[in-house]
């Protein structure tokens, strides 16, 4: 901002010595303006031309869209807004998002959120920095243009984007924290008010390339509070639960167009029956998070659980953690059919490539049962609503990837399997006539 000043004040100077300066600068100025306006309702035009959305609904246990059931075969791609600050890049966000939508996927989960350190969005509380709001405002046009909605997380419980340490040490900083715990996020008011102008921020963004406000694009499936949240220092869950019951009403007081998710693991807490047969151990009911007790709060839309067997048992065979995740997917379609009356999405699931004994065709096996799980649910018009594989890429974003990374077509089993996914549930939805991207997909595969 600085040089820009300094670039405008020594034209002035420049126009004072010289009048004949001035004529010449201004039909300039007025050429660039012109040049740069019609350029940029160019750019919103080409947005604006993208397929028609509408927003997904709930009604109990389904998710509907234009009133037809939708199940959902999706990915994550958590670095499409990181991505995206560098026009440069951006060419890669395009290329996932296609990608997505030629295998037929219809929603990525990514982040919303960039707290301190390098190309932050929020700064400090309630500082933004406009080229990464930006970054934001393309992916979400260009998911639009691609016909894949986002699933946006709002901040992180982990320390990568900052997440609620760095909103704790904000506060310590400013000399207004009550704890340097870093569970003081959910308890400590002053770091509630951080969140809640941050949320505010996002959910009334006007996006510059689509002149749509966040609140108001269907083009967001849906807002996800935090990523993975625990709240170990009080496993009684009453911390967390307290926060997310302020803040998912804080959220649909802003927006109630969106449905809302929380972004749970899927543990079961210490007064829950299950965490003694479905926990994978006994530390699961005691990290201040509970399934059923936190997804039962009323502004919560749907239910979100992470598939991770090979995080959660260190001791098991591959054929035990895949007989292990069926019970484990079962167990929380079972709950969101009979007693929360919710759709469930497992919005993460994965297998690491750096188990001792790992073979890609486990990959496949074990992404085959989550699938198989999710195509029977929707088949009985059950709450099991779909799930999102972590993670995918294009090439050339080692930098972005993890044991679990992969691109999708360098691992043809997997990405035929994706293609297979997509085509069945489709079927389901009697999209595949209506859509001639899935009708020449699924055309293939019958």
């Amino acid at each position: 901002m600085k040089k820009d000043l300094r670039s405008h004040w020594s034209l002035r100077k420049m126009v004072t010595r010289n009048g004949m300066l001035y004529p010449i600068l201004g039909f300039a100025s007025c050429v660039a303006f012109l040049y740069m306006s019609f350029g940029d309702l160019k750019l919103s035009a080409n947005f604006t031309k993208g397929p028609r959305f509408s927003f997904v609904e709930r009604n109990g246990t389904q998710f509907f869209l234009n009133g037809k059931p939708l199940y959902v075969n999706g990915w994550n791609s958590y670095w499409l807004m990181a991505h995206s600050v560098d026009e440069s890049s951006r060419p890669k966000v395009s290329a996932m998002l296609q990608a997505g939508a030629k295998m037929g996927l219809t929603v990525c989960r990514t982040w919303a959120f960039n707290d301190g350190g390098y190309n932050a969005l929020q700064i400090s509380p309630g500082q933004f920095d406009e080229r990464v709001f930006k970054a934001l405002d393309y992916v979400i046009a260009e998911a639009r243009q691609q016909g894949i909605r986002l699933l946006l997380s709002l901040v992180n419980n982990l320390q990568p984007y900052g997440g609620k340490t760095q909103y704790v040490n904000w506060a310590w900083q400013e000399g207004v924290g009550l704890s340097s715990s870093n569970d003081s996020f959910f308890f400590d008011p002053s770091i509630r008010k951080y969140f809640k102008n941050y949320v505010l921020t996002v959910l009334t963004r006007k996006n510059t390339i689509t002149g749509i406000q966040y609140r108001n694009d269907p083009t967001i499936f849906a807002w996800e509070l935090i990523n993975e949240p625990r709240c170990m220092t009080d496993p009684s869950g009453d911390t967390l639960q307290d926060w997310l019951e302020e803040m998912s009403a804080f959220i649909k007081s802003i927006d109630k167009n969106h449905l809302l998710t929380i972004g749970l693991e899927g543990f079961y807490g210490p007064s829950s029956p299950k965490k003694a047969t479905v926990n994978p151990e006994q530390w699961a009911s005691a990290l201040g998070a509970d399934f059923m007790r936190n997804s039962n709060i009323t502004n919560v839309d749907f239910a979100s659980v992470h598939i991770y067997p090979d995080q959660w048992f260190h001791g098991l065979g591959f054929e035990e953690k895949r007989n292990y995740v069926s019970k484990w997917m079962h167990s929380h379609i079972e709950d969101c059919d009979k007693e929360l009356k919710k759709p469930v999405m497992f919005t993460e699931y994965g297998l690491s490539d750096q188990n001792k004994d790992f073979q890609l065709s486990q990959r496949e096996q074990l992404y085959r049962t989550i699938q198989d799980i999710i195509y029977k649910s929707a088949k009985k018009k059950g709450s099991g609503a779909g799930a999102l594989v972590w993670q995918f890429f294009v090439e050339g974003m080692q930098e972005y990837s993890d044991d679990f990374g992969m691109v999708p077509w360098q691992s043809p089993p997997i990405y035929k399997l994706t293609i297979e996914h997509s085509c069945k549930l489709a079927r389901i939805q009697g999209l595949i006539q209506e859509n001639g991207n899935l009708k020449q997909l699924c055309s293939k595969r019958k």
